[in-house]
């Protein structure tokens, strides 16, 4: 293994560690009776892996500081806006304009007057708050537009001669993104369906990079967000069928088969219109966020033992497993994205 690439790990597992440490020093604060309140590994990872209404900034031995974040309500008697932060500490009842409100987990909730979760009313109000998995997307498709846009003028200014300082870094990548997954898989048709494929695989690499840094501007886990797969395996999805021709679609109403199995592939071919790019976002999904669930419940470990003593096991293995997710943050990027130009090769291939 490459040493710099071993201490660059190495320092990002210890700032992960200092961070936890700080997540579980606020986890051991004394409880209303008295007594300590006893670590739960299980909360500190599902805070990491949701969402939340604040940013949470966290540096070694620090305190940890929630920056609160908008928060924008759309109930039955119209629109609600105020800051998280006048929902902390949690448990503390925001009286709005519209309702009262309190936290629930990572949610909002609406409360009655004697602060009680008011069921009848909540399903009346739509959450568009703009969360830390929203400033996190945000910010990465600020940097997007700014790298791509920074490349693009390179390329106008330097026609003909060699890449330079970006631009040398990312042509590779975009070469490779062109040569090795849209040309084999699309053909000749590719040059129309680069923009999306490329747009795909850095937002998914980035935001994979940007999760994998334990702290700010890092930290968050946006492609580990089932709503945001989701998104991406939709608009895989929609080209894909918008896309298709004609002897796409026969295929699958008119497929060269015995009329009396008709009944039976109509339905299955029509099931695997939607089951390609379901499988899309269930893999980013599951592997992005299996990856986090692992190095936090191996940092966990020095918490749940309550001794220094495990820590050099603890980070040895958190290193190596962000090792294995730096990899990891390559090939779903890759993956999804040679699967999108698989599926699209597919819906316009000509009959033969």
């Amino acid at each position: 293994m490459n040493s710099k690439i071993f201490n660059i790990f190495f320092i990002c597992a210890f700032f992960l560690l200092a961070g936890t440490f700080s997540k579980s020093a606020s986890a051991r604060e004394k409880a209303p009776e008295g007594a300590e309140k006893k670590f739960e590994p299980k909360d500190v990872i599902l805070e990491h892996i949701g969402d939340s209404h604040f940013w949470p900034i966290v540096f070694p031995f620090v305190k940890e500081t929630k920056i609160p974040l908008p928060v924008i309500l759309y109930t039955d008697k119209g629109l609600e806006q105020f800051s998280s932060g006048d929902l902390l500490p949690e448990g503390t009842v925001y009286t709005g304009v519209k309702y009262s409100y309190k936290l629930e987990g990572n949610k909002i909730a609406v409360v009655d007057a004697s602060g009680k979760v008011d069921e009848a009313a909540n399903k009346k109000v739509w959450d568009f708050s703009i969360t830390r998995n929203v400033i996190s997307m945000f910010m990465t498709i600020t940097l997007l537009l700014i790298v791509f846009l920074t490349i693009s003028s390179a390329y106008k200014k330097r026609v003909g001669k060699a890449p330079k300082g970006l631009q040398s870094f990312l042509e590779p990548l975009i070469l490779f993104i062109r040569d090795d997954v849209a040309i084999p898989n699309i053909g000749v048709k590719y040059t129309k369906y680069m923009p999306l494929l490329l747009t795909i695989f850095f937002f998914i690499l980035i935001n994979n990079l940007f999760g994998m840094i334990p702290v700010f501007p890092g930290g968050f886990n946006l492609t580990g967000n089932i709503a945001v797969t989701l998104t991406l395996a939709t608009i895989t999805l929609l080209v894909v069928n918008f896309s298709a021709n004609k002897y796409y679609w026969k295929h699958i109403f008119m497929p060269p088969i015995p009329i009396w199995l008709y009944i039976i592939m109509v339905p299955v071919e029509l099931i695997s219109v939607i089951s390609r790019p379901f499988a899309l976002m269930i893999r980013l999904f599951a592997n992005i966020t299996a990856g986090h669930i692992i190095v936090l419940s191996l940092i966990s470990l020095i918490f749940i033992f309550n001794t220094i003593w495990i820590s050099p096991v603890s980070v040895a293995f958190t290193v190596f497993i962000d090792t294995i997710e730096l990899l990891v943050a390559f090939l779903q990027a890759y993956i999804f994205t040679m699967l999108s130009s698989l599926f699209i090769g597919m819906a316009i291939e000509e009959h033969h």
